[in-house]
């Protein structure tokens, strides 16, 4: 039986695989935090995470790295508002449970949708609201889309303005 060698074989696979000559999609968004139960502290100062996520990762990735890009501990409901804009609620993608899902307005389910498959566009925004009692409000910008290949770790943050704020200011302030 005959071996091929490595260099000969990666050669036969890129063909057979097309997608794999263009590597993967990068994305590259800005996340502000534009509504919340803010206090005096944060008042009219930017806080905002720069974050590099691939294409064929899901909607709860990008939820779990925002989570922990805003020093956050205590889960909560989500869903990200793929409308004309951060408020527009005519794609809400979130958690689908199956419970009601006639009076349920998501567009899909954050677990099963890729990146990818949202169609983003460089400088079109779109929401992420956090925990429905507290509003944590939002507002994502696709800042880049690059192809490439990597074997670093996504999704990432890659940079951080200003503080976060207390998931819970009420409580820390008691």
């Amino acid at each position: 039986e005959r071996k091929l060698s490595s260099k000969y074989a990666k050669k036969v696979l890129s063909r057979m695989d097309p997608g794999n000559k263009k590597g993967d999609k990068f994305y590259t968004l800005d996340v502000y935090l534009i509504q919340g139960p803010l206090t005096g502290g944060f008042d009219e100062k930017e806080i905002s995470r720069r974050i590099r996520i691939r294409g064929d990762q899901k909607l709860e990735d990008l939820h779990r790295v925002i989570f922990k890009a805003f020093d956050r501990w205590d889960e909560h409901f989500y869903e990200f508002l793929l409308g004309e804009g951060p408020f527009d609620r005519s794609a809400v993608y979130g958690l689908l449970f199956g419970i009601d899902t006639e009076s349920d307005d998501s567009t899909g389910d954050v677990r099963e949708t890729n990146i990818d498959s949202l169609g983003l566009t460089v400088d079109q925004a779109f929401g992420y609201r956090f925990d429905f009692g507290d509003e944590w409000l939002h507002q994502i910008n696709v800042v880049a889309i690059e192809e490439g290949t990597s074997s670093d770790e996504y999704p990432k943050v890659i940079n951080r303005v200003g503080v976060s704020p207390s998931q819970y200011p009420q409580i820390d302030e008691q």
